[in-house]
């Protein structure tokens, strides 16, 4: 007769957290080498910088400022045109990105870019909207609209920009209620404050 072997419960090893291992790992670093690896991830990858660039508030130049919101408007808005009509997934943080660069542009006296980038994101965020089952990233993209609508209200640009550049939010708006109660009176109030 053969004996049978007895299998004995293989144990598995205790497994360590990763981000311990990883902790550990980086511990081992010099500053220069962290500094180094983070920037290499944040050129290759977009969602990295934008995180990095938010979490240390980067200090950029209004041009780069500008550049840098076109392209977070372009991943914010973005989406597979397969998925129309369905609650597809988009960039929040790319959102959380315009809203914060637009504020910056403002607090730096650049309005008027702040407008041409608002316009923009309205045509391509409410493409996104209407493309959608149910519109959730409205309210991500209102909040961007936030800073520049209060700033238009205190600035002192010319009435006549400020009415056309209102006409024209509320004409690339494809769906018809992206802040468009905000814009019909600051438009109003403004037309008002013309006539004689």
């Amino acid at each position: 007769m053969s004996k049978r072997s007895s299998k004995k419960a293989v144990k598995s090893p205790k497994t360590a957290d990763p981000a311990q291992r990883l902790r550990k790992a980086l511990a081992r670093r010099t500053k220069g080498e962290l500094i180094e690896v983070l920037v290499e991830f944040a050129i290759a990858d977009r969602p990295v910088r934008r995180r990095l660039g938010a979490r240390f508030e980067l200090q950029t130049p209004p041009k780069e400022l500008i550049v840098a919101t076109r392209q977070a408007i372009a991943d914010a808005t973005a989406f597979d045109e397969r998925e129309i009509n369905y609650n597809f997934s988009y960039d929040h943080e790319a959102y959380d990105e315009v809203q914060q660069n637009l504020r910056r542009l403002i607090e730096l006296g650049q309005l008027r870019p702040a407008m041409e980038l608002s316009l923009e994101l309205m045509d391509k965020g409410s493409y996104q909207v209407e493309s959608s089952d149910e519109g959730l990233m409205t309210d991500d993209i209102e909040a961007c609209f936030s800073a520049v609508l209060e700033a238009l209200q205190k600035c002192d640009l010319p009435a006549a920009e400020v009415i056309a550049w209102c006409a024209q939010m509320l004409k690339h708006d494809r769906v018809g209620f992206i802040r468009d109660q905000e814009l019909r009176a600051l438009r109003q109030q403004l037309e008002v404050s013309r006539s004689p």
